[in-house]
């Protein structure tokens, strides 16, 4: 979805400008809505959302020589804060920034399991085929397209809590937003993390997209983690990776 959104190519025909331009807005406008509906239903479950970097051509909008995560990153260093459910602020986000990707803050309401497309997949079939309620699921590309290097974003209950300070820990311990590429196994995203929420623009006209969307409740991640582990077990032997562990900056 994320790669349409406000595209509309016209007839080639001589006609006027003004006729050109009118369609293109009106398509423009309707991928606008239904952008905004989509961030609105995120907030609406629950889950604080902020502006993040976008797309321009190869490159990331925040203008960073080599920015490492083009247009997957927040746009301010305050996002842990800036993060909201409010539906007029997110009204105000989504027309005054019609490029802008968002990121949710995990660790409040909810975290994400993380996991390399190819084993969430196997893991979701699993998973519903034995009747386990399964939250939203997002699909993450890889940085040129492939299903191997995407990622599949497992949403659920957060197990960070303020109420439940000795149980929760940073997803440090496990790794960075930043590091997507050296940990090809689970990730746990909890408190101090963020994931890109769909609909997202990344680089190549790549997009984050929604298997499925934010209307399911969000599970406890304990039912989901065993099957997703064992599913990147299977996956890390048939595809032998570069261990993950220490983490290098």
């Amino acid at each position: 979805m994320g790669a349409d959104f406000g595209r509309y190519r016209g007839t080639e025909g001589r006609i006027s400008g003004w006729l050109r331009r009118r369609p293109k807005k009106a398509a423009a406008d309707e991928g606008g809505a239904a952008r905004e509906e989509l961030l609105l239903a995120v907030a609406a479950a629950g889950m604080p959302i902020a502006p993040a970097a976008h797309p321009v051509g190869y490159r990331c909008s925040c203008e960073r020589v080599g920015c490492p995560t083009p247009a997957r990153h927040p746009v301010s260093f305050a996002w842990q804060t800036q993060s909201t459910t409010d539906r007029s602020q997110i009204e105000r986000w989504a027309r005054n920034q019609p490029q802008a990707n968002f990121i949710t803050a995990t660790g409040m309401i909810h975290d994400v399991l993380d996991v390399p497309a190819e084993a969430g997949r196997a893991a979701l079939e699993r998973l519903l085929a034995a009747g386990v309620d399964v939250g939203p699921v997002a699909e993450s590309p890889g940085p040129h397209g492939e299903l191997g290097e995407g990622r599949l974003l497992f949403f659920t209950a957060t197990r960070g809590t303020p109420e439940d300070e000795d149980e929760w820990w940073p997803c440090e311990l496990d790794c960075h937003p930043e590091t997507m590429d050296e940990h090809p196994g689970l990730r746990w995203h909890c408190r101090g993390s963020y994931v890109l929420v769909p609909p997202a623009q990344l680089p190549g006209d790549l997009g984050v997209s929604w298997l499925r969307g934010p209307e399911h409740p969000l599970p406890d991640p304990l039912t989901l983690l065993e099957t997703l582990t064992d599913a990147c077990a299977q996956y890390a032997a048939s595809e032998p990776q570069e261990p993950a562990w220490p983490l290098s900056r």
